[in-house]
């Protein structure tokens, strides 16, 4: 006799089209010249929907990278072990160009590359680390052309090689990122690495490392942007895991971190024993240089979170179509739908905002307005989605009561990631910190975000009223350290509630403005007030398809 029979269980959510299910996020690829790439976009949310890359992703979070510092001969290595789901990942996303399609693409590189990103971190976000640097550090290489010339072709091949060995004899590279020291974190200004030159100095020319780093983000890359010190001030390198001889560079790899999550990336501590590098840009100009691969590793991040939205919003609605609970399902509870439909509109409007930010990427080459306003919109969506993930992924945690908490299960591992991307390019301070700095450099700046939000709010008077405020902080000096935070949050409420205006049905506009702009604004997802009529509507747009 049996002890029990296992019902009222859904299935898992795989084997979807990512793209296909996703309404947004095909809309805005439509809104952009990315639309040239859809088909490769959805083929590789197909895969990425799969049963087999949602097996990869669990086996290459539960087999953690491991360190091998020496060979069993004794000779000093500093080589990460990989599972090979991880491989598989990193092989899958190369391959289907999400680094490399910013930088070949003759139009809309830019979005391509977030919608392919956004659909990989739906499918493990712990691989994404490496290939947001590699397709990052493009831009900080190509202000060493000599450098650039070398380094682009493999970073851009579109395919991956794993190998252990100089670039020189590879098909395809990747590179990391190593700029905090124990002693400054985000201030890298106090970082104490010295970089002395082994021959006239200067921009391209080769220098020694000296010094530490207490975060090197995917030590297995095959070449790594530092900041270290000259007499001339903090300076830009590129530190290969190869020297010119082809022997191993003295970059020791000290300890993997041991993380929260984001457990398929390695995140190592490292020091430079008079490490061979070359200088990228001008000598005393690092921050200068490296903040152009920062610029575009914090588009990523501002992807993210609205990926992770997106995904456990597709989780949780796909459990409460398929459990039942006091003699419904629970997609047709009162309560649950509230719920459901609060996080909908909230996915939404991180969507179309990060691709909003994406899409500027694409406008700003050769306009300098739009320049400026990628400038400042992409920290002000970094800062803002990151603050509203977290709780966001909680709240699809409880729709699945307790089995959202057990391991096996998805949502755990994107709960644990959720806090990463506020952290990572520079947290939520540093990213107020850096609006006040663009605006303090070039007021054109806050000129032209003005008018967009100006642009995006014609038309509706509560909207109008808020940008309104914004503008009068500004004209009546009121945007300062201590206003900086609720300063730029309202600049995204007003962006995301705009954009949505322009982009979304009526009814997921008004809906997101009545729960986030009104005076009496709920604070807790599913409090907001939303006609029934409307939250089927915002629930149906919002699910994926059933098998």
């Amino acid at each position: 006799m049996k002890t029990h029979d296992v019902h009222n269980q859904p299935l898992p959510l795989t084997d979807v089209n990512l793209y296909a299910v996703d309404l947004p996020l095909r809309e805005a690829v439509k809104r952009s010249a990315a639309l040239e790439h859809g088909e490769l976009i959805s083929e590789f949310a197909g895969i990425c929907g799969s049963a087999l890359t949602a097996q990869l992703a669990d086996q290459a979070n539960h087999n953690k990278p491991q360190l091998k510092s020496f060979d069993r001969y004794g000779h000093r290595i500093n080589e990460v072990e990989y599972h090979p789901a991880y491989h598989r990942l990193m092989d899958m996303a190369l391959s289907h160009q999400v680094s490399s399609i910013a930088w070949t693409a003759d139009r809309g590189g830019h979005s391509a590359h977030s919608a392919l990103i956004y659909i990989l971190a739906q499918a493990e976000p712990g691989v994404c680390c490496p290939i947001s640097m590699t397709y990052a550090g493009v831009a900080a290489l190509r202000h060493q052309p000599e450098l650039a010339q070398t380094w682009e072709p493999l970073l851009t091949a579109g395919r991956y090689d794993a190998s252990v060995q100089p670039i020189s004899h590879k098909t395809a590279a990747t590179l990391g990122m190593a700029m905090t020291e124990k002693q400054g974190g985000s201030d890298v200004r106090a970082n104490t690495t010295q970089a002395v030159s082994i021959g006239s100095g200067g921009p391209g020319t080769q220098y020694e490392l000296t010094g530490h780093k207490w975060f090197c983000s995917a030590p297995m890359s095959d070449g790594f942007l530092t900041l270290a010190q000259t007499q001339a001030g903090l300076s830009c390198f590129l530190v290969p895991r190869w020297r010119p001889d082809n022997t191993r560079n003295a970059m020791h790899i000290m300890q993997l971190k041991d993380k929260l999550g984001d457990w398929a990336n390695a995140s190592a501590e490292i020091e430079y024993d008079g490490a061979y590098a070359q200088m990228v840009g001008a000598d005393g100009q690092g921050i200068q240089t490296i903040i152009d691969m920062v610029h575009h590793t914090r588009l990523d991040c501002t992807i993210a979170p609205a990926a992770y939205m997106r995904k456990t919003l597709s989780l949780a609605g796909w459990h409460c179509r398929h459990r039942q609970a006091f003699g419904k399902r629970l997609i047709e509870q009162p309560l649950m739908r509230q719920v459901l439909a609060d996080l909908a509109l909230e996915s939404e409007a991180a969507t179309v905002l990060a691709f909003h930010v994406a899409h500027s990427f694409d406008q700003a080459a050769g306009n300098e307005q739009a320049a400026l306003l990628s400038r400042i919109i992409t920290p002000i969506a970094k800062y803002w989605l990151n603050k509203r993930v977290t709780g966001f992924v909680h709240e699809a945690m409880e729709c699945h009561g307790g089995s959202g908490y057990i391991e096996e299960f998805e949502l755990a591992r994107y709960y644990r990631q959720a806090p990463l991307n506020g952290i990572w390019e520079g947290s939520g301070n540093i990213m107020c910190l850096d609006v006040l700095r663009a605006i303090g450099r070039d007021p054109r700046t806050v000129e032209v975000m003005i008018s967009e939000l100006e642009t995006l709010s014609a038309g509706h008077i509560l909207l109008k009223k808020r940008v309104q405020a914004i503008k009068d902080a500004i004209v009546n000096e009121q945007l300062s350290l201590d206003t900086a935070r609720h300063w730029v949050e309202q600049v995204a409420l007003c962006l995301q509630a705009g954009l949505l205006l322009i982009h979304a049905p009526e009814y997921i506009a008004d809906a997101f403005i009545i729960g986030r702009l009104q005076s009496d604004r709920s604070y807790g997802y599913g409090a907001v007030r939303i006609n029934q009529d409307m939250i089927e509507a915002i629930i149906q747009r919002a699910s994926p398809a059933d098998k």
